[in-house]
């Protein structure tokens, strides 16, 4: 049975997908700068910020809690509070956002005020527990239902002290939480992130002129240290393109012959682009180019560039160990289109992160694969997936982005049309998808149009 949600796509087999885009702006490092414009003294300019509806549930967060928001001309303006923000007179509405939700904890741990987080039914169904603990060491009052388990998140602030936390984190989102709690916090903070976890809040707290240090420490770990109580300072920020919005075409084009498609204006972040390394690997051509950046072009310390992927005659099975997964776990979805195409069987352990995603994307990927004629085993935190010929037929996204993505493209080299349920999830990440698809080559219908367009 298909989720109950209104936009159905269909994509129709056709050519190799070729050309260029460019992706919507980075939704991770939006939602960064506006909780640090939120949180600065002065105003804030965000240009080419993620247009979707994730990043707009941040921003409205932000105008609830004080924050004087304009729009114009593709620039968004946050006049900031200088760290003192106003009690929320109703629950601030996360959306489908589980970035907004966490990072906004660990910014409303220190304000002497109490606020509920809250989402749509997919984000009150993830586990906050994580956040909740941390953020109480360093004295904040937490709790949430099913023990403390799941939203709505209930957060009385407090008058906080730094804690350098010893176990290090697989989660860019924890540790966020905690370095933003650590910016109103008496002392010291630091805490360890896992190789390969994204480090986009640390270069963001530097364009706002916060100091961070950094040390490197045994098995990639990076310890991240901020000493508060201490006010970020407004700045210019240019969001880069999204990588992981991007990798669904590379993907696609590293999965069919002849396919060569352009990604213009993307992050080149190394704690992202960890996709481009397992296509190489798979056997598809990878070309990067980096665009000189200065500290003037507001890009906040992101490298910045364009890829290109271009698809060999035959892909080959590979191997995604438990250590990799951090670097690449939004673009686990894209590289299972790669994996459907390569000769053998590919495999994925460790990422057990992806059954508390907007899906449960191991058990949606397994799913709709096999829905499609493509064998898979289903693993407890992973899969092996057989590469082999992608029939038409019917999936379901459960109304995640990355889900509905990774099959709009898969389905551009099925046998027939592919109907995808649930797809309106893409309009929190990347409302132009389709479009993008279809300038890219893809033969793509929506609405009531792509019913109609069934059979």
């Amino acid at each position: 049975m298909a989720t109950a949600d209104p936009v159905t796509l269909v994509v129709r087999p056709g050519r190799p997908l070729g050309g260029a885009f460019t992706p919507p702006g980075d939704k991770s490092i939006t939602h960064r700068a506006f909780l640090l414009g939120l949180l600065a003294e002065g105003e804030t300019s965000v240009e080419a910020a993620n247009p979707g509806a994730d990043g707009a549930a941040t921003l409205s967060c932000a105008a609830a809690l004080g924050a004087r928001v304009q729009s114009r001309d593709g620039v968004i303006r946050i006049a900031g509070r200088g760290g003192a923000l106003v009690e929320p007179d109703r629950v601030l509405d996360c959306g489908n956002s589980g970035t907004t939700l966490r990072l906004l904890a660990g910014v409303l741990a220190s304000q002497p005020f109490l606020a509920v987080l809250s989402g749509d039914a997919s984000l009150n169904a993830r586990p906050v527990a994580r956040v909740i603990e941390p953020l109480r060491r360093m004295g904040a009052s937490l709790h949430a239902r099913d023990g403390d388990r799941l939203p709505p998140l209930v957060v009385r602030g407090a008058a906080l002290t730094g804690v350098e936390f010893d176990a290090p984190t697989a989660s860019a989102q924890v540790a966020s939480s905690i370095l933003l709690a650590g910016l109103g916090a008496r002392g010291v903070t630091s805490v360890g992130t896992t190789a390969g976890v994204r480090d986009h809040t640390p270069r963001m707290l530097e364009r706002f002129g916060l100091p961070i240090r950094a040390q490197g420490g045994d098995g990639g770990v990076t310890r991240w240290t901020v000493e508060g109580p201490v006010v970020p300072r407004a700045a210019r920020v240019r969001i880069p393109g999204d990588f992981s919005a991007a990798a669904f075409f590379l993907a696609a084009a590293a999965a069919t012959p002849g396919a060569r498609v352009t990604a213009r204006g993307v992050s080149l972040n190394p704690t992202r682009t960890g996709l481009l390394a397992t296509l190489e690997a798979m056997g598809a051509m990878v070309e990067t180019r980096a665009i000189a950046a200065s500290p003037a072009d507001g890009t906040g310390g992101e490298p910045v560039g364009e890829i290109t992927v271009t698809g060999p005659d035959r892909l080959e099975a590979t191997t995604i160990a438990p250590d990799r997964v951090a670097a690449m776990i939004d673009e686990i979805p894209a590289w299972a289109i790669a994996a459907s195409a390569a000769r053998g069987v590919s495999r994925l352990t460790g990422a057990g992160e992806l059954r508390i995603k907007e899906s449960d994307r191991i058990a949606a990927l397994a799913v709709n694969l096999e829905r499609l004629g493509i064998a898979v085993e289903e693993l407890p935190d992973g899969l092996a997936i057989t590469g082999g010929r992608v029939a038409g037929g019917t999936v379901d996204a459960a109304l995640d982005h990355r889900i509905a993505m990774a099959f709009a493209v898969l389905a551009t080299r099925a046998s027939g049309p592919v109907v995808i349920h649930g797809a309106g999830g893409i309009a929190t990440s990347y409302p132009g998808f389709a479009d993008a698809l279809a300038a890219l080559g893809g033969d793509v219908t929506s609405g009531d149009a792509a019913v109609a367009a069934r059979g």
